[in-house]
């Protein structure tokens, strides 16, 4: 996704850069993946508020990402990019060769047909999914377990990325946007 700029016809027009969201999905949500979202605007468990300012906001469904990508050497087309409100970055909807639908993080120039994979000794693509064993280094990668079979912890929001720094023994040494060192152990994806 690209930004808008916008002629300065008037004082707040001139400093305005938004989002452009032309490619994104207009319509709701992909219904057997979604679920309610309890929000507690700011108040305990016997109704008194403990952190002010947090009522009010519009309701909105919970996207079940898919953090994990365990289906193994199965391609997965990208069937649409929706907005998300509960995070910053996009969420792509793909389905995969057996018919089972998720929802992924889009990550950055992925488009609507693209066809992503996860597993071992993949092609390195945008959207692919695989151990940082297999990534070589000076890579840029995003939506990194912590553990082996954890589920993506780091770098899951928009516009963030790591960088692979290189292997030592069993552990990937990764570099973090904040600029701090991470090792990772190297069958995590």
């Amino acid at each position: 996704m690209s930004l808008k700029t916008f002629k300065p016809y008037t004082k707040s027009r001139r400093s305005t850069v938004l989002v452009d969201r032309e490619g994104l999905w207009k319509g709701k949500p992909y219904k057997s993946l979604t679920s309610k979202n309890k929000s507690s605007k700011g108040r305990n468990n016997y109704g008194r508020i403990t952190s002010r300012n947090h009522g009010g906001g519009h309701k909105h469904k919970y996207r079940q990402i898919d953090f994990y990508r365990k289906k193994d050497d199965m391609v997965a087309k990208v069937v649409r990019i929706e907005y998300d409100p509960n995070r910053s970055a996009y969420v792509a909807l793909v389905k995969y060769e057996d018919g089972v639908m998720n929802y992924i993080i889009a990550p950055n120039k992925i488009k609507i047909g693209d066809e992503i994979v996860s597993g071992r000794n993949k092609k390195i693509e945008v959207g692919n999914c695989m151990p940082l064993s297999d990534i070589p280094a000076g890579t840029n990668i995003h939506n990194i377990e912590l553990a082996a079979n954890g589920g993506a912890k780091l770098v899951r929001s928009a516009g963030s990325s790591a960088q692979i720094s290189g292997l030592d023994e069993n552990y990937c040494i990764i570099k973090l946007n904040s600029g701090e060192i991470r090792k990772i152990i190297s069958s995590a994806r």
